[in-house]
């Protein structure tokens, strides 16, 4: 791809609405500076103290992060607690200029949440380290009311966009937003408006969409079909979704199974340290954008792996690239 197609793809992107429909968590980040430390009274251990609070929308959310930094606009369609957490994503949402109003709210559901310590490094300029996690996450089923619903809306705003994210990012099955029964609508809608592009991620169930574009990392698609990845998993899921196949492989960039057989995009090189964090979600941003402009699935998957590389240099944040950044890396290829 070449300066001048890229920029007119990018052109498109603010004229593109994406729906982001899946499991929405809130990233929360507690910088613990370890010159504040103390140590309890009650039980003698160390007590961090938090010097800052960072809240990001994460899972979905990060997709839907990168593609509002792409001037994309976006659609949210999910479920999430009458907590003080979802009030956090509400507002990190409407940071990013997507209203909260496809976020249904219920008094018996956790919004999920991933909180993450990061100890600050007592070296000037050397990266927080992560200490263990706390994760909240619903584990009973989404009840059958609020499933309903969320089939309700999603009929209804599909006429309003361009194209569809899933993210299915709950580890325990119909707890999350994408059910058995969301997942066939998709599928149903998939199959019942061809022009519009679906592409799916998800953490452990690729293999049971159908009519959609799936985007799995080689371990996903393996552990799906029990065959080596990518090839010969990415085509036998191929002929399990009927739709395209994107099985991304870190540093050695995609490869794309579809009516064309197999393609491979390498990724883009980049130098220094990196952090993965959501660089699946920063690819799937780019590759939907790229797909709802008009751009073919290599180019497509370019797009992803160019904002892949942008994103993966931002240590210890969820990173975004911006359209004009993507052209730039392009440009440095060159």
């Amino acid at each position: 791809m070449n300066a001048e197609r890229l920029a007119a793809l990018l052109d498109q992107f603010p004229r593109q609405t994406v729906l982001v429909v899946g499991d929405y968590f809130l990233d929360k980040y507690l910088d613990l500076d370890p010159a504040l430390s103390e140590t309890s009274l009650e039980t003698g251990l160390e007590a961090y103290q938090v010097a800052r609070v960072r809240r990001y929308p994460g899972a979905a959310g990060t997709v839907v992060n990168n593609l509002r930094a792409l001037d994309v606009n976006v659609l949210a369609l999910s479920v999430i607690g009458h907590d003080g957490e979802g009030d956090d994503l509400l507002r990190a949402l409407a940071h990013l200029g997507v209203p909260g109003d496809g976020l249904l709210r219920a008094e018996d559901r956790f919004t999920p949440t991933y909180l993450k310590p990061m100890l600050l490094s007592t070296q000037p300029g050397a990266p927080a380290r992560e200490l263990n996690r706390l994760d909240t996450k619903n584990r009973a089923p989404l009840p059958a009311a609020l499933e309903a619903e969320v089939i309700t809306r999603l009929r209804a705003l599909l006429p309003h966009v361009q194209g569809v994210v899933i993210s299915d990012q709950a580890t325990e099955a119909n707890c999350g937003v994408i059910t058995d029964a969301v997942r066939a609508e998709l599928a149903a809608l998939a199959a019942a408006h061809p022009a519009v592009p679906f592409a799916a991620d998800s953490r452990g169930r690729i293999g049971l969409f159908r009519q959609v574009i799936i985007k799995p990392n080689a371990h996903e698609a393996a552990a799906a079909t029990g065959l080596p990845a990518p090839a010969p998993a990415g085509l036998a899921l191929r002929r399990l979704t009927t739709r395209p196949v994107v099985v991304t492989q870190g540093d050695q960039g995609v490869y794309l199974y579809d009516d064309a057989g197999e393609q491979h995009v390498p990724a883009v090189p980049v130098t220094g340290p990196i952090d993965v964090c959501g660089a699946g979600d920063s690819t799937m941003a780019g590759l939907i954008a790229t797909l709802c402009a008009g751009g073919a699935l290599a180019e497509a998957a370019l797009v992803g792996n160019l904002t892949a590389s942008l994103t993966i240099q931002q240590l210890g944040v969820t990173g975004t690239a911006t359209r004009a950044q993507v052209l730039a890396r392009l440009a440095d290829l060159q």
